[in-house]
């Protein structure tokens, strides 16, 4: 049964965050390390660029030739050498000289400025050039990015492509990573099938199987699924089995106040008792999470909405830290579209649409109505202190884009 007073939203979080231990850490290659999380500070061994390089494509000359010129008085120089990318030149460049050169490439010796092709006119080895430059004009100084020994990614960062480029330009072609937790799903009914078209007596489409095992996958963790049948035995067979080969868990069903919540009491029996069975959060009220063998139990709604919200407020979070990752969900600030009723003391998730500046609140109320997540865009958070939000009303926004890793 719940317990005798439904938890804040707020204090079941925090419950939650002490039970949380992050996974052990692997070295990778650079190669893999795409939607990692980093274990380390990243600690450059190289400047970058790593020597004065040429901005684009042109002449590489001394800026001091060209002071005072312009297309109407140009200048002519001799052109003593040419750098492609990759190479670099021996010369040393002396006034009236220049050097061809490539975008990318090393800045000789002697020269301070690059003049771009298009003010140039090139006659054998002789150029006219039609503009005047100021030193340092067209070049990339060494260190422009990042000197040697500069923190150029901090641990706990997710790795995206910008973050893999950085840290091959600091030198290293491998880095540590939180390894990806495992997450074991088992999915409680006995009524649920796997889809078909023709359902029998009083079956029901396992939808949650594929729910949570794809919002499991955008938290970056690699989950197993399982299913039982409402059976007491086989419930705590399986939480014994897998809470000893997997980082945590995640149950649907069994967590409601009625005949049959074989999935808390389960819990309950193992652990003595179960912190958090009942938060004061709408659609989700009866979320249960316990810490079993040292692991985190979350255990969800079986109504496929109702455990998407409580997935999104409690487990998804949760899931990124163990992998090293602190971040908050991005919140939005929109005006509503209508009137949206609630309750004092408890913390309304609505579904709604982003339209511009507005957001428009979707009438469908149902934890099973699956449609209305396919329809909406964004949770409107309504706080626990708040009795509802006046149309017109400022209200925060959660988009469903910004929960994904």
């Amino acid at each position: 049964m719940f317990l005798s007073k439904l938890i804040p939203v707020d204090d079941a979080q925090k419950i939650i965050n002490t039970c949380l231990k992050t996974t052990g850490v692997e070295e990778v290659p650079l190669e893999e390390a795409y939607q990692r999380i980093i274990a380390q500070d990243m600690v450059s061994t190289l400047n970058s660029p790593p020597f004065d390089r040429s901005a684009m494509d042109g002449y590489a000359i001394q800026a001091e030739d060209s002071f005072g010129h312009s297309e109407t008085n140009p200048f002519q120089l001799k052109v003593v050498d040419q750098i492609g990318a990759g190479q670099k030149s021996n010369l040393k460049l002396t006034s009236g000289e220049a050097i061809k050169i490539a975008t990318g490439a090393p800045i000789p010796a002697g020269a301070n400025a690059v003049v771009m092709e298009e003010y140039t006119h090139e006659k054998g080895d002789i150029i006219d050039v039609e503009t005047s430059l100021t030193p340092g004009e067209n070049v990339s100084p060494a260190g422009e990015d990042f000197d040697e020994g500069d923190l150029v990614l901090n641990k706990g960062s997710l790795l995206g492509p910008a973050e893999l480029a950085i840290i091959a330009s600091a030198g290293f072609d491998r880095t540590l990573v939180f390894k990806k937790p495992r997450i074991a799903i088992l999915i409680t009914g006995s009524e649920l099938v796997m889809p078909k078209s023709v359902l029998e007596g009083a079956e029901v489409v396992n939808s949650n199987h594929f729910t949570i095992k794809s919002m499991v996958e955008s938290c970056l963790a690699v989950p197993e699924m399982f299913h039982s049948i409402d059976d007491a035995e086989l419930v705590e067979e399986l939480f014994k089995k897998l809470l000893n080969e997997y980082d945590a868990l995640i149950t649907t069903g069994g967590t409601a106040i009625s005949k049959g919540d074989v999935v808390v009491d389960v819990a309950q029996k193992l652990v003595g008792e179960v912190p958090i069975h009942g938060v004061s959060l709408r659609p989700g009220k009866p979320f249960g999470f316990a810490q079993v063998y040292d692991k985190p139990v979350f255990m969800l709604s079986g109504f496929p909405v109702a455990a998407m919200v409580q997935f999104d407020v409690f487990a998804r979070e949760s899931l990124l830290k163990i992998q090293g990752l602190n971040r908050k969900p991005l919140i939005v600030h929109k005006k509503v579209a209508r009137k949206i009723p609630s309750t004092l003391g408890r913390t309304d998730y609505i579904r709604a649409r982003i339209e511009g500046d507005m957001v428009r609140p979707l009438k469908i109320k149902g934890s099973g109505i699956i449609r209305s997540m396919v329809e909406s865009d964004s949770y409107i958070i309504i706080p626990e202190n708040l009795e509802g939000i006046a149309e017109g009303a400022e209200c925060e926004v959660l988009p469903y884009h910004s929960l994904k890793a």
